[in-house]
């Protein structure tokens, strides 16, 4: 377990940063690699019913994982205090809300299926294996929200190589079970969930016995169950943030989806294809910001807040090097990677994947600024600006969505992101400057 209270603030938030960044890769990698397999073995209708429901299952787990996220920000907290009692009850609690959350999310979500398809906009055509598609993954969130419990609380204590390690081997089973549900059964893409279902499942269960035997120092007992007003006080008005944030940004991007959906199956996988391949060059971005939510958190327990104040600097400035090369890779090949996730040669599909990837790289750089400085946020206790941020997010993808987008057409979501993405970051870069925990951290600084 890595202790991020000590040591150079970038050195230590690189060591936690690499694995989860890696992990994110295989994550990414496994999606683009289910993309080629269900465009070449199933073609351009079943991709683009998988594509028309993409962001409604993200929406799902992303809610989901946003609490069990926020959790862990209460873990890692107690753990940077090295308070291990409450830290042991705070593993207890996210457990037991973590799988109450996965069992009530996916009940309702279910129940009101089909309505939400009818919400979607989705074409007749690309109904049925849609509806199959989404019914799996969503009726399977129980097996997210228990690799995800173990993974955040590893994280939490500053260990985030045993996740990747079980991501990895899900990340492989995955796939293997991907390429012979699809190519050799007759389950279509409901194969595909299958899969992801069943790799989930054995990973949790993996992931759990190996912490129960490597980390004692994690182990609860009954006794951590024992109700603790406080502790489940901080759990949920943290974990509640934290996914009402992520639940923004996402049902933003669900009510793009309903715009995009009219547009016809080209644009579709156009546009799933254009996102996976932007989430590679994002992914650096939002790995970062994750690493600072545990960072400050543990700082912030240990009452080191000036080590806050140099994490999140040496971090933006990384981004920012990382943004150049991705500028400079996606304007030279952006053609060829619609290609190679698309299976296509169809040159509706590869210039209208590539004009979105140009367009929304050249502002990368502001992103970048919005994960990292939310989830710092998160980390050291504001709830209310990342959740005002996201807000507004929301609110102009729905202007764009139901305005715009009928008006110019898929343009309309090409310009939309960089648009909010510019409006959103002000009130995060203001809070940051108002916060207590900087302020705390310049005095200090000031001593020093």
């Amino acid at each position: 377990m890595l202790d991020l209270t000590q040591g150079s603030p970038l050195k230590v938030i690189l060591r936690f940063a690499v694995p989860l960044y890696i992990g994110q890769v295989f994550q990414l990698a496994y999606g683009i690699i289910d993309s080629r397999i269900i465009g070449s073995f199933l073609g351009t209708e079943s991709l683009a019913a998988v594509g028309a429901v993409t962001t409604l299952v993200d929406f799902t787990v992303l809610f989901l994982n946003g609490f069990i996220n926020g959790f862990g920000i209460i873990i890692a907290l107690f753990f940077g205090a090295k308070d291990s009692e409450r830290m042991k009850k705070s593993i207890a609690w996210t457990a037991v809300l973590g799988f109450a959350i996965a069992f009530a999310t996916s009940f309702l979500c279910l129940l009101f299926h089909d309505p939400i398809l009818k919400v979607l906009n989705i074409q007749d055509q690309l109904l049925a294996p849609a509806k199959n598609y989404s019914r799996v993954i969503i009726g399977g969130l129980f097996a997210t929200a228990a690799y995800n419990i173990c993974a955040s609380i590893l994280r939490s204590a500053g260990d985030s190589v045993t996740p990747l390690i079980f991501l990895i081997f899900s990340n492989l089973l995955n796939g293997i079970l991907d390429f012979v549900l699809v190519k050799y059964t007759a389950f279509g893409v409901e194969g595909a969930a299958y899969a992801t279902v069943a790799a989930q499942t054995v990973s949790a269960v993996v992931c759990f016995v190996y912490m129960r035997k490597k980390h004692p120092s994690l182990n609860v007992g009954a006794a951590d169950f024992a109700f603790s007003p406080d502790i489940f006080r901080q759990l949920i008005s943290t974990g509640f943030s934290m996914s009402v944030m992520m639940s923004f940004v996402q049902l933003g991007t669900v009510v793009l989806q309903t715009a995009i959906n009219t547009f016809g199956a080209n644009t579709i996988v156009a546009h799933t294809t254009a996102r996976k391949i932007g989430f590679v060059f994002m992914t650096p971005f939002s790995v970062f910001g994750s690493a600072l939510a545990t960072y400050c958190s543990q700082n912030l327990g240990a009452g080191k807040n000036s080590r806050i104040k140099s994490g999140i600097s040496a971090s933006y400035v990384a981004c920012l090097v990382w943004w150049g090369f991705s500028l400079a890779v996606i304007n030279l090949c952006a053609p060829l990677f619609v290609r190679l996730v698309s299976a296509t040669e169809n040159q509706e599909i590869i210039a209208t994947a590539t004009t979105y990837l140009r367009v929304n790289s050249a502002m990368y750089f502001v992103p970048a600024a919005i994960s990292i400085l939310r989830n710092s946020m998160q980390g050291f206790g504001d709830r209310k600006t990342p959740l005002f941020s996201s807000f507004i997010e929301l609110a102009l993808k729905v202007i764009f969505a139901l305005i715009f987008a009928p008006r110019i057409g898929y343009w309309a979501i090409i310009i939309c992101e960089p648009i909010l993405w510019c409006v959103m970051v002000i009130p995060l870069i203001i809070g940051t400057f108002r916060s207590p925990a900087l302020k705390t951290a310049v005095n200090q600084q000031a001593l020093n």
